[in-house]
C-alpha cells in the first residue's frame, strides 16, 4: 500500500479528520460572519471594521502562546473537549441579543472575541494531535489535514452565504450545533497522554521555554518571522480588504463574497489534495519562499481592477499559492520542532498565521479609507519580493532539506 493511500488508513488520524471537521465548518463561518456582520449589516466604515476585528483578534495572540503551553503539559484531547463544549454557548448568546432586538457593535465584539479566544487557545492542541496520530507520514498528514480543512471550510461560507436569504438567527444556530458535534466527535478519539509532563512550572516559564525552543531552531524561527510579517498584509488582505472589494468594487453581496472564498478555499484544497502525491517534497523551504514571489503577480491582477471572469481565476490563484504556503510552513515546523516543545513551537506558528491578521485588518482598514480599496493591496505586493529577497539571501529556509 502506498503511503498516500496509507495515511488514510489509520483509524486514530480519521477520527482526528473527523473531529476537526465540524469545528472547522463553525470556525470557516466566523470569518464571513464577522465580517458581513460588521460590513454588510451593521454597514460600518473600513477603519471601524479593521478596528473592531483587531479587537476581537489580538487577545487571541497571548491565549495561543497559552493554549501551546497547556497543550504539551497534558492530553490535548482532554483539552479540546472542554473548549469545545463552552464553545456553543457564544453563537447562542448571540441568536439571544437578537432574538430581543440588541445586535450592536458590543454584542458583535462579546461574540467575535469570544470565538476567537476559542480559535485561537484550541489551534496549538489541534495540532499537536496531528503528529500522535500521524505516525511517520508527518508530511501527508499535513496536507490531507489542510486539504480537508479548506473543504470544510467551503462548506461553512456555503452556509455563512446564506445569512441575507435564510436570517442571521439560523446561520448562528449552525455554527453553534458545528461545536457541539465537534466536542462529542473528539471524545472518539484515544487519550493521548504528553510526552513530557510540564511539572509545577507556571504558565510564564513553559511559554518562555516554548519561545527559546523555537529561536533556538534557526529555521523555523527564519521561517516563522517570513510567515508572521507575511501574514500581516497577505491574511489580513483577504479578511478586511477582499470583503470590500467585493462589496464596493464588484457590487456584491454576502451569497457573492461567500461564493468568491469558496473558490479562494477551493483552490487552496486543490493544491493540497496534489502534494499529497508528490510528498515527501524534499526542499519545501525553496518551494515556500517561491510562492511568496509568485503572490506579487496574483494580488497585481486584482490591483488593476479586472473584469469579474478574470477577477474569480486570480482568487483561485490566490487559494492555490496560500495552500502551497500554509502547507509548507507547517511541515517544516512539524518536521522541525521537538516532540517536547511541539504544541508551544507550534502555538508561535499559528500566532503568525491567526494573529497577524487583525493587526494587518487594523492597519489595512486606515489604508481603505485613506488611499482606495485596491490600494490596500499594494503592501502585500510589495512585502511578496522583499520577503522572498530576505528569505534567499539571508536565512537558511531556502536551502531546508526535509528529514522525512
Amino acid at each position: 500500500m502506498s503511503d498516500s493511500h496509507s495515511i488514510w488508513q489509520k483509524p486514530e488520524f480519521r477520527l482526528y479528520l473527523g473531529s476537526t471537521a465540524f469545528t472547522g465548518v463553525a470556525f470557516a463561518m466566523q470569518q464571513l460572519l464577522l465580517s458581513w456582520i460588521l460590513i454588510g449589516i451593521l454597514e460600518l466604515p473600513a477603519t471601524q471594521v479593521g478596528m473592531i476585528q483587531a479587537t476581537t483578534g489580538i487577545p487571541g495572540i497571548f491565549l495561543m502562546l497559552l493554549g501551546g503551553a497547556r497543550a504539551d503539559g497534558r492530553d490535548p484531547r482532554a483539552m479540546l473537549i472542554q473548549i469545545y463544549t463552552l464553545a456553543p454557548l457564544l453563537p447562542l448568546l448571540l441568536i439571544a441579543l437578537i432574538n430581543v432586538s440588541q445586535l450592536s457593535i458590543l454584542s458583535v465584539i462579546i461574540w467575535g472575541l469570544g470565538m476567537s479566544v476559542v480559535i485561537s487557545y484550541s489551534s496549538p492542541a489541534q495540532q499537536s494531535l496531528l503528529n500522535k496520530t500521524a505516525g511517520t507520514a508527518v508530511q501527508k498528514a499535513v496536507s490531507a489535514t489542510t486539504a480537508i480543512g479548506f473543504l470544510v471550510q467551503m462548506l461553512g461560507l456555503c452556509v455563512a452565504g446564506t445569512m441575507d436569504q435564510l436570517g442571521l438567527m439560523p446561520v448562528l444556530g449552525v455554527q453553534a450545533i458545528c461545536l457541539g458535534f465537534g466536542a462529542l466527535s473528539i471524545r472518539r478519539l484515544s487519550p493521548q497522554p504528553p510526552v513530557k509532563v510540564a511539572g509545577a512550572d507556571p504558565a510564564w516559564k513553559s511559554i518562555a521555554a516554548g519561545l527559546k525552543a523555537a529561536y533556538a531552531n534557526k529555521v523555523i524561527f527564519q521561517l516563522l518571522s517570513i510567515n508572521f510579517v507575511s501574514s500581516i498584509f497577505n491574511a489580513g488582505a483577504f479578511m478586511t480588504v477582499f470583503p470590500f472589494i467585493i462589496k464596493r468594487i464588484y457590487a456584491g453581496d454576502a451569497l457573492l463574497l461567500s461564493l468568491m472564498m469558496i473558490i479562494f478555499y477551493g483552490g487552496a484544497a486543490a493544491s493540497n489534495f496534489f502534494m499529497i502525491r508528490v510528498m515527501p517534497i524534499r526542499r519545501p523551504g525553496k518551494i515556500f519562499l517561491l510562492m511568496q514571489l509568485s503572490r506579487m503577480l496574483v494580488l497585481g491582477v486584482m490591483w488593476i481592477q479586472p473584469s469579474f471572469w478574470l477577477m474569480a481565476l486570480a482568487t483561485i490563484a490566490w487559494g492555490l499559492n496560500m495552500g502551497v504556503t500554509m502547507t509548507l510552513a507547517r511541515t517544516i515546523v512539524q518536521e522541525s520542532a521537538s516532540a517536547e516543545f511541539r504544541a508551544r513551537i507550534l502555538s508561535v506558528y499559528s500566532l503568525g498565521v491567526l494573529g497577524s491578521a487583525p493587526i494587518g485588518a487594523l492597519v489595512l482598514g486606515w489604508i481603505i479609507e485613506s488611499f482606495g480599496t485596491l490600494n490596500a493591496l499594494l503592501p502585500a505586493m510589495a512585502l511578496s519580493l522583499i520577503l522572498f529577497l530576505y528569505g534567499v539571501l539571508f536565512t537558511g529556509v531556502y536551502n531546508y532539506r526535509s528529514p522525512r
